[in-house]
């Protein structure tokens, strides 16, 4: 097989599938053939041309949480990845440019050139395949590849990288999650469940999950990944529960990860004393989020902003994802053909009445 398929957004709000040559691969560079892609919740907005930090390069491939089999690589490359042709791998988001201020300073997640797949690299150009909705994904020589073995599903692996990698970053390597403390999360989602698995890893000694009324299979899906408290906010008042529950301490550490404003203000609600709120939520480039800041100078709270994982966080996911005694794939709820991507994306996107999804992937081989 010398082509790939992959869909491919031509315009805003438009998708078609195409037909790519393979790409030539040389010492240091490779190819991975897609097992899994996972449905970002910032997809659909991609979709529809939703500016990120810059407007989107049109026509692009979509698609950033992947994982697959190494299908073809370089010496030079196999040696630096530590892996072998056929290896089932997860590769991050971000790669960088390693040229700029930011990736020098070795933050190549917020790359000034914004390398990274899915996203900020058109697919006209050769070698086109920077996005994994589609059978192939290139690997550049900066691709950040992990192996994760064969004893990690691709249903689990999908999730990895970028759900659970997130979590440890942001409340653990970036907000300092340690034993003893108590962590709030808004938002019972996919990052809100994997929140739930990096706290109790940390030691959290409580674990409080912040949804709605149509939330509650997801709530009883948080409470079985280790969340001690789940409140329905429209039914009940999630700062009067935390504050009975930590003696009126409130919580040391707090994450917004529900994609409204009104998230961000109760993340502050909910935090105590010196407390650490995370939040890297995008509520849109252009919505003002109105904060009571008041409330975070007289407790002294750092405010966090967050931005995907790096390799340290990945690494340290995939060996968590290893003792987990529950299997990740419970997240999944929906999957479709690489064919059905734009249903997918839709799905997500909050276009299908009736349907409430959690985690959607899409598998090019099916």
């Amino acid at each position: 097989m010398n082509t790939s398929r992959a869909m491919v957004v031509t315009e805003p709000g438009k998708m078609e599938l195409r037909l790519f040559p393979l790409p030539e691969t040389g010492e240091n560079d490779g190819l991975l053939k897609v097992e899994l892609v996972g449905v970002c919740g910032s997809d659909p907005g991609i979709f529809k041309g939703k500016a990120g930090r810059a407007p989107r390069p049109f026509p692009l491939i979509l698609g950033h949480e992947v994982v697959g089999r190494i299908q073809k690589a370089g010496r030079n490359a196999l040696s630096r990845w530590g892996v072998s042709e056929g290896d089932r791998v997860i590769v991050e988001y971000a790669f960088g440019c390693g040229e700029c201020r930011a990736c020098l300073a070795g933050r190549y997640t917020i790359c000034e050139k914004m390398y990274c797949y899915g996203s900020m690299i058109g697919c006209t150009e050769a070698p086109h395949l920077y996005g994994a909705y589609a059978d192939y994904l290139y690997l550049p020589p900066r691709a950040m590849v992990h192996r994760i073995g064969e004893n990690v599903s691709p249903e689990s692996g999908v999730l990895v990288a970028a759900v659970l990698g997130n979590a440890v970053r942001w409340l653990s390597h970036i907000g300092g999650c340690r034993p003893g403390q108590t962590v709030a999360i808004v938002g019972p989602g996919q990052q809100g469940m994997a929140a739930v698995i990096a706290a109790r890893a940390c030691g959290a000694s409580l674990v409080m999950v912040v949804g709605l009324a149509r939330d509650s299979r997801r709530l009883d899906l948080c409470r079985e990944f280790g969340a001690d408290l789940t409140v329905q906010s429209d039914r009940e008042d999630p700062v009067s529960i935390l504050r009975d529950a930590t003696r009126g301490s409130m919580a040391d550490l707090v994450m917004d990860v529900s994609g409204h404003p009104s998230g961000a203000a109760l993340a502050l609600e909910l935090a105590g004393v010196g407390a650490s709120v995370v939040l890297p939520g995008l509520y849109g480039a252009n919505t003002q989020v109105p904060l009571l800041l008041d409330k975070a100078i007289f407790k002294e709270m750092r405010l966090l902003g967050v931005f995907s994982q790096d390799f340290t966080s990945v690494e340290a996911a995939i060996k968590l994802a290893g003792k987990l005694p529950y299997p990740l794939e419970k997240m999944i709820s929906h999957r479709f053909p690489l064919e059905r991507a734009e249903e997918a994306v839709r799905l997500v996107g909050g276009e299908c009445p009736g349907e409430y999804p959690l985690k959607v992937v899409i598998c090019p081989e099916s």
